[in-house]
């Protein structure tokens, strides 16, 4: 009986989680539309709320898969990034690290949130390590080296993000915590599986 369960379990969500990613894609592309331009070429933008909210959803097996689809389409030309950006040059322009960090955060995050099992500590402490510093570590460096700014005044410049960052930190963890309450069979089927074991 149990692995009866452990066998549907994986077919049955098949078609809803492509329908999770693309949702949750459409979702990073809306917030991309609440933008403010900065000098240094880097927007500050809500995008990143939807990252993290992706990650703390879906979790680290699916999250990336929502970021990658809207990468994919920005770099096919179409203009789903903050400002309305698109094109090949946002792979080698100023936020192409960010990019990458967005992937990487969104694992980091579903990995922190739900490992063993979902909690709102760890859904805040996975859109601040995931959500702020993974996409930090990536896209600092690599601005400096596209802008031909120094690494040190780059990093310190993008300090201007961090309380907007922490703050769609706190705004996912709320956002997620009360969609695990009110709807929790959007999020992984781990703990379910573990509870049939």
């Amino acid at each position: 009986m149990t692995e009866t369960v452990q066998r549907v379990e994986p077919r049955r969500p098949a078609a809803a989680e492509l329908a999770r990613i693309a949702v949750f894609a459409a979702l990073i592309v809306v917030l991309g539309t609440v933008t403010i331009p900065m000098p240094a070429g880097v927007p500050i933008t809500a995008q990143t709320l939807g990252v993290m909210l992706a990650g703390l959803v879906l979790g680290a097996r699916r999250a990336p898969s929502a970021v990658v689809v809207v990468i994919v389409l920005a770099a096919a030309g179409l203009p789903v990034l903050a400002g309305g950006r698109g094109g090949l040059g946002v792979l080698v322009g100023p936020t192409a690290g960010y990019l990458a960090g967005w992937i990487a955060g969104a694992v980091v995050v579903g990995l922190i949130a739900h490992h063993p099992r979902f909690t709102w500590w760890r859904a805040a402490l996975g859109a601040l390590i995931g959500g702020i510093l993974v996409v930090y570590l990536l896209g600092i460096p690599v601005q400096a080296l596209v802008t031909g700014v120094p690494l040190a005044p780059t990093a310190l410049s993008s300090l201007v993000f961090l309380p907007g960052d922490v703050l769609k930190a706190v705004a996912a963890t709320a956002l997620a915590v009360a969609l695990r309450r009110a709807y929790p069979r959007a999020f992984p089927a781990r703990g379910h599986l573990a509870h049939a074991r």
